[in-house]
């Protein structure tokens, strides 16, 4: 499939590009790392579906991951941000974001902002495809759902996951869901994809969990100071690492099932920069020890490479070291 003539739409992976509507983009930028980078390589309508998808999935682990607040409320903000999706109305977003601006569930300024403009994103998404509102609405209330049920059970303030099992678990909710929402998207806007949609159906959670469990290695002990505790107690990091490895494996499979699948080039670079980047922070992690982080440096070399293989046609070859 060629790309379209836009430049959004080539896959050609930029920094600093900005693709999306002004606003929406800045309100990615200020709220993501990977995803501002990413998400505008997608060409329309993927680009529209997913940066609202992004923003909604950014409120609710906003709530989920609040700061301030204790469980309870964590538990009641999330029910709130739920029922409102199933039945939203200008005025009810209006009362969500002046709560939450009167008792801010953090002190991240990009995520504040974000909340502030809830009204906006869910004018945007009024604006999609019936199809794509739906899909997206379903699996944030999906996630939501997973949420709470995390919440709820603990008896204290602080979150500690009990085992790698339970682990997992927590990492579909609120990731491995994601997989499957945007893979959903693709399927839907490329027809093109059928003959292999089970097969990204298959491989879409892990690849989100892979994602997940880099960055909670990568910020495990920032985590922890904040009294969320993703690692299991008693249990090796070894453990984790070799799950997360064993998921980026299944994440190369999903990236070059698309490209041989002659999938849109951006939706390629969309989902093959993300897991370069974590296979070169899971390596430093693993080398060097929580906090650390791949630099701008080498963030360029790896979207320089990855653009050499858009162009040449070998992306699949990239992945062969996963």
């Amino acid at each position: 499939m060629s790309p379209d003539g836009q430049s959004g739409a080539t896959g050609q992976v930029e920094l600093n590009t900005v693709h999306t509507p002004d606003r929406m983009h800045d309100l990615l930028t200020k709220s993501s790392r990977t995803f501002a980078l990413n998400i505008p390589l997608l060409p329309e309508p993927a680009r529209c579906e997913v940066t609202v998808a992004y923003l909604l999935f950014r409120v609710a682990d906003t709530l989920e991951d609040s700061t301030t607040w204790p469980r309870q409320r964590k538990v009641d903000e999330l029910r709130r941000f739920a029922t409102f999706l199933q039945q939203p109305a200008p005025r009810s977003a209006d009362r969500l974001t002046a709560d939450w601006q009167a008792d801010p569930p953090c002190d991240n300024a990009g995520y504040l902002e974000l909340l502030a403009e809830l009204p906006l994103v869910m004018e945007v998404h009024s604006g999609l495809a019936p199809d794509s509102q739906k899909l997206i609405v379903e699996h944030t209330l999906r996630t939501i759902e997973g949420m709470s049920a995390f919440l709820e059970r603990e008896n204290g303030s602080e979150l500690q996951l009990r085992d790698i099992k339970d682990l997992q678990d927590y990492c579909y909710a609120v990731a491995g869901i994601v997989g499957e929402m945007l893979t959903e998207l693709f399927l839907k806007d490329d027809e093109a994809l059928q003959p292999v949609a089970p097969i990204l159906r298959g491989l879409a959670a892990p690849f989100g969990e892979a994602l997940q469990l880099v960055n909670i290695l990568k910020d495990s002990t920032g985590d922890s100071d904040e009294g969320r505790h993703f690692l299991p107690a008693g249990r090796s990091t070894t453990d984790v690492f070799s799950l997360a490895r064993d998921d980026l494996g299944s994440a190369a499979r999903y990236v070059i099932c698309l490209a041989q699948a002659d999938a849109a080039r951006g939706v390629v670079a969309f989902t093959a920069l993300p897991l370069l980047l974590a296979k070169a922070t899971i390596d430093r992690v693993q080398q060097d020890g929580p906090g650390s982080k791949i630099t701008r440096i080498e963030v360029a070399e790896i979207i320089e490479e990855l653009n050499q293989a858009l162009d040449e046609g070998s992306v699949p070859t990239l992945f062969e070291r996963f």
